[in-house]
């Protein structure tokens, strides 16, 4: 039994008629012992080889990825959406793509991003799994929602911030993917495009963002739609206070002032 061009040794060649008899996609540490009557350490010598030769794909701590049949080219990823969807499933956790990935996916932003951002409510920090990128922002559960599904064409479920949401991340956490300035250019093309999507962005800014969130998308949003109702739902979230902020953070806190919005417009 061999993949391609390279011969699987006997321990090799039985862990793949096992997983692919039992139809498993996913092997866990402790169950292929028993099932191929091997030691535990055979057993971590095994998924740490075949981890080692790209014929699996470690995903967590005894957690490995298995591909249905074995790749013609001898190596095999489970690719980013699987591996995030079989992390956090593993980890009882819940996800949601955004940043400069999601600013992609959207249609925002055409440059590529280097890294898979995520939201979510178990892990913090860069991670490189299975050949890709992560970068987990940990997030309470209270501030995860806004999202849109992404069904890949084989069936892979990926979970994305909606457009809105997006768009609100963007300005939330902008000294993180640097999305101010040029968020409100989006927003604003993007309004014009689609009125509808103004509404959108109203609710989940006074759902999931903080006062200066509102204060920015909401100025954003009465300059573009005047007469609209969607800035008007914002401006009744902020409290009455005397303090202003600058739209534009990175810049001298220099222009005119809105009082309405309580924003200086460094633009």
């Amino acid at each position: 039994m061999k993949s391609g061009d390279i011969k699987l040794g006997r321990l090799e060649a039985q862990f793949f008629a096992y997983t692919q008899f039992k139809r498993k996609t996913l092997v866990r540490l402790g169950e292929i012992a028993p099932a191929l009557g091997i030691t535990a350490k055979q057993e971590r010598e095994l998924l740490s080889r075949l981890a080692r030769n790209q014929w699996i794909s470690r995903i967590w701590r005894g957690l490995y990825a298995v591909p249905e049949r074995l790749p013609s080219g001898g190596t095999w990823s489970p690719g980013a959406y699987r591996t995030l969807d079989l992390l956090m499933r593993e980890l009882k956790g819940r996800y949601q793509i955004t940043g400069t990935t999601a600013f992609n996916f959207h249609g925002f932003d055409d440059q590529m991003p280097n890294w898979i951002i995520a939201y979510n409510n178990r892990l913090s920090g860069r991670r490189e799994i299975g050949g890709v990128n992560y970068l987990f922002i940990k997030t309470p559960d209270n501030r995860l929602g806004g999202t849109c599904i992404l069904r890949t064409p084989d069936g892979v479920r990926a979970v994305y911030s909606s457009k809105a949401r997006t768009l609100m991340d963007a300005v939330y956490d902008w000294s993180r993917f640097n999305g101010i300035p040029r968020v409100y250019r989006w927003i604003e093309s993007a309004v014009k495009k689609d009125p509808a999507l103004a509404g959108e962005l109203a609710r989940v800014t006074r759902r999931y963002g903080n006062q200066g969130t509102l204060r920015r998308i909401g100025f954003v949003l009465a300059r573009v739609q005047p007469y609209g109702t969607a800035a008007g739902a914002v401006l009744r979230a902020i409290p009455k206070g005397k303090s202003l902020i600058p739209l534009i953070p990175t810049r001298p806190v220099r222009g005119r002032s809105d009082t309405t919005w309580g924003i200086i417009t460094n633009e």
